[in-house]
């Protein structure tokens, strides 16, 4: 952080994006320090549908550490939070300790201001966008440099893997201080092109049970978990990075799927057992194999994390009927123009053939719309200041 001008706010903005654990993250060997059980695998998403935007000021005037999280003040005070802060001063004060001098105002307090363009805490990975946002956002600020995908997995275990772009492998590690249990990319976005990927938001209401708590009874009580981390899981992530890398999606689309069902089958292997799929969400799993049965090939597969929202890989080329095909399935309240949001889709008449063969009850207003996106790049720092959270006071910017 500069010193000119010590009195104005020294004030910086980022982004950061979502990511899709395609072989899934559940379960902990400490919490303190949020070391999984088992490595893990995702797909960034792209920012152009789905971030989180963090302006972090700093400045000698501010009495205190504070927090907004989507126009409401948030306690600061939050173990997870403050992990992170004083791991990005750490880093900080140890530069400025090595005769670096940028690292100036590292005993002032910060602002921080977040919002996410999409439902936070409905299973549509806030946390790992929003702990990369501010884990990036606070490095910028304090002139931190280097891996900080060990930080962010402080406040939020999948916030490691939004550190990066494309895809994105999380090695659990086996130290007990954590130090090797960080994200490194396998593939950036621009590796696999035709890959698309459309979010059936079939819920924005919170969760019933969240991640944290859920993981920790799944743990004590699953021996399926612990066959899954010991014995499933290593192969899987071998044969995952080995589809991805020959752009294999046949491969890729039977192993997410299986690894969802697995992660979703731990979760009723918990006792008391963990329900994080609704009736859409069985329907939507009954719709993608009746689809992929009909064309004798996996043309699309689910994932779903902690929530009962879909997300859906496939192929450019199949993007266009198999929206058409939810859009029949799942009629909207409207005539379909809120219904897509994100990158266009055009609409086409869906065939008596693929209708017939996929053949179920319809379920209208069973999804509430879709996002559609790809693959995209990791955190970002936005230069224009008119985009700043934060106005010069380093207070809030008022809406109106």
């Amino acid at each position: 952080m500069p010193e000119e001008n010590v009195d104005k706010p020294y004030i910086v903005t980022c982004t950061a994006p979502v990511n899709i654990a395609v072989i899934k993250y559940w379960g902990k060997r400490d919490e303190d320090l949020i070391l999984p059980i088992n490595s893990s695998l995702s797909v960034t998403l792209h920012q152009d549908q789905l971030k989180t935007t963090t302006t972090v000021a700093i400045s000698r005037s501010f009495k205190e550490d504070r927090l907004w999280l989507n126009g409401k003040e948030e306690d600061i005070t939050h173990p997870r939070l403050q992990s992170c802060l004083r791991e990005i001063r750490r880093l900080a004060r140890k530069r400025r300790n090595d005769g670096d001098p940028e690292s100036t105002g590292l005993s002032h307090k910060v602002h921080i201001c977040s919002v996410n363009n999409f439902p936070t805490a409905a299973g549509l990975a806030s946390s790992a966008a929003g702990f990369a946002c501010l884990v990036y956002s606070l490095a910028q600020a304090f002139g931190v440099e280097g891996d900080l995908s060990g930080i962010a997995r402080q406040g939020s275990g999948s916030a490691c893997r939004s550190m990066h772009g494309g895809f994105v492998e999380w090695i659990m590690g086996s130290r007990e201080d954590g130090k090797d249990s960080v994200a490194q990319q396998v593939e950036p976005e621009s590796h696999w092109p035709e890959l698309r990927i459309l979010v059936l938001v079939a819920s924005a209401k919170r969760k019933p049970i969240g991640s944290t708590s859920g993981m920790q009874t799944s743990v004590q009580t699953s021996l399926l978990l612990k066959h899954r981390a010991e014995s499933v899981v290593p192969r899987r992530m071998d044969e995952m990075i080995q589809a991805v890398r020959r752009k294999d999606f046949s491969a890729f689309a039977e192993l997410t799927m299986k690894d969802s069902n697995q992660f979703h089958a731990t979760c009723l292997d918990t006792y008391p057992p963990i329900f994080y799929l609704n009736s859409v969400s069985q329907q939507v799993i009954h719709l993608v194999h009746r689809y992929n049965r009909h064309y004798g090939e996996s043309r699309v597969a689910y994932s779903f994390d902690a929530g009962p929202n879909a997300v859906i890989f496939t192929l450019q080329q199949h993007v266009q009927e198999f929206v058409n095909v939810v859009q029949h399935f799942f009629p909207p309240d409207t005539n379909g123009e809120d219904f897509i949001k994100g990158l266009p889709v055009t609409h086409a008449v869906l065939s008596e053939e693929v209708r017939q063969a996929v053949s179920l009850e319809p379920m209208p207003k069973g999804i509430n719309y879709i996002i559609s996106t790809k693959a995209g790049p990791g955190p970002r720092v936005i230069d224009d200041p008119s985009q700043h959270l934060l106005s010069a006071d380093g207070f809030p910017r008022k809406t109106l």
